[in-house]
């Protein structure tokens, strides 16, 4: 196993082993589920030691992903060139890039990045039961290209996701993603309206939460919670994990998701590809 200069590892060397801790677990699932993604729309996977990055082909941030697998060494400048050359070369799409680290970072605001913020990252313990259901909410596993679709519009329209509307289906997700055993989604419906939305990304031993919406006429009557309820159990003798927002995370905390420590978060805006739409 890799070790520092006093012969202790620092737990993030490429070859320690991905289970060395429970950070290291949800890092590597949630580069396991950008990839997914990508692979799945056709979009474009960069993977070396320091940093993974991902580009779906949609013009929406979370889905142009780099994430840092060690902390910056002395020279983040290295990592940051990897990045302009993948987001903002020839190749390039459009929308927002988003950095994601676990640890916190220098200032790289001249390097052109922006702050985004610091959400938390929460874990729940394995085990526990579904609580029952709001009345008039019923929960169904998307399975199908018309469950995928419903799915769609209850993320884009309510979490939301501003690039993607007005909603059109296929715009967030390719069918393909239905192959992925690893990918599970669930939508609440209220009669044959779909209200919300969350999905379980599964690998590396955790059950990563996200995806979480609720469209705004069906808000604060415990829909939301209830379909994160099922996401946050999809393995239940696995722990869930997440990351969630400031505003969101009392929600979470009374479903017993502890706050474990803040990411650090960047972006940046890439151009329209036409430049007539500039």
């Amino acid at each position: 196993m890799g070790q520092g200069a006093e012969g202790l590892t620092t737990g993030w060397e490429p070859d320690v082993p991905v289970d060395d801790t429970l950070l290291r677990r949800f890092l590597f699932n949630w580069v396991a589920d950008q990839e997914a993604h990508a692979e799945a729309m056709g979009g474009r996977v960069l993977r070396r030691d320091d940093v993974a990055a991902t580009d779906w082909g949609r013009p929406a941030g979370f889905f142009s992903c780099a994430v840092l697998l060690r902390p910056f060494a002395h020279d983040p400048g290295r990592v940051l060139d990897v990045l302009d050359t993948f987001y903002f070369g020839e190749a390039r799409g459009t929308g927002m890039v988003v950095l994601a680290s676990p640890w916190p970072t220098a200032d790289l605001r001249h390097e052109g990045w922006r702050l985004m913020g610091h959400p938390p990252l929460h874990l729940r313990p394995a085990g526990g039961a579904l609580p029952p259901f709001p009345a008039g909410l019923r929960i169904e596993a998307v399975r199908d290209v018309a469950a995928l679709r419903a799915f769609e519009e209850v993320v884009v329209d309510g979490y939301p996701v501003e690039e993607l509307q007005p909603f059109s289906p296929g715009a967030l997700l390719d069918e393909q993603i239905l192959a992925d055993p690893r990918a599970r989604r669930w939508v609440g419906w209220e009669g044959d309206r779909p209200v919300s939305a969350a999905a379980a990304f599964v690998a590396h031993g955790v059950v990563n939460v996200e995806f979480v919406a609720t469209v705004p006429e069906a808000r604060r009557r415990g829909f939301g919670e209830a379909v994160t309820w099922r996401a946050a159990l999809a393995e239940p003798g696995l722990p869930a994990m997440l990351l969630s927002s400031d505003h969101g995370r009392s929600v979470y905390e009374r479903m017993g998701f502890l706050p474990l420590l803040r990411w650090t978060m960047w972006y940046r805006e890439r151009p329209p590809a036409n430049p007539r739409m500039q």
